[in-house]
């Protein structure tokens, strides 16, 4: 396995719309594992394939206290969307900001396994939050999308100005 590099916003390859997965072969297994590895070492309780620059929509997630409860969803879509709630975001993209998004409460999200079997299961609370927020990378938006646009722009001139004195 290896651990994959994580784009950080504003890169503009965060704003890719992901393709579908034809076909789940080895090779999607293999990203599969690395990218469990890149979150769990990140750390953190989900992982988009777009945010290590591979734009398949693949998301991986496991949000389990003791990394227990890993879970795949490739070619993830939600069919029902039940409900509101606002939880504190965060994300390995945007490292170190939290802030409040409304999603839906509860979700239904058809999906297939990393052995490419289909399943729909039906998430709330944080698993739903999660599933939502990892979906919205697949589609090239982030949680500050979801911020009022001064929110947004701090942000993003916080991070520009980290990496730019990571370069120096």
């Amino acid at each position: 396995m290896a651990k994959l590099d994580i784009l950080i916003y504003p890169d503009p390859r965060l704003r890719q719309v992901a393709k579908p997965v034809d076909h789940v072969d080895d090779n999607v297994q293999q990203l599969v594992d690395n990218m469990f590895e890149t979150m769990y070492r990140a750390p953190g309780i989900g992982l988009a394939a777009t945010q290590v620059n591979v734009h398949k929509r693949i998301i991986v997630i496991d949000v389990s206290e003791d990394k227990s409860e890993p879970r795949v969803f490739i070619n993830p879509e939600i069919t029902e969307a039940i409900g509101e709630q606002t939880m504190p975001e965060g994300c390995l993209s945007v490292p170190s900001f939290y802030e409040e998004v409304v999603r839906a409460d509860a979700i239904t999200v058809n999906a297939l396994d990393q052995n490419g079997e289909h399943f729909t299961l039906q998430a709330e609370g944080l698993l739903a939050v999660c599933i939502q927020h990892e979906i919205d990378h697949l589609n090239g938006k982030l949680f500050t999308d979801h911020l009022s646009k001064l929110k947004r722009n701090r942000i993003k001139k916080k991070l520009e100005k980290q990496q730019k004195a990571n370069v120096l």
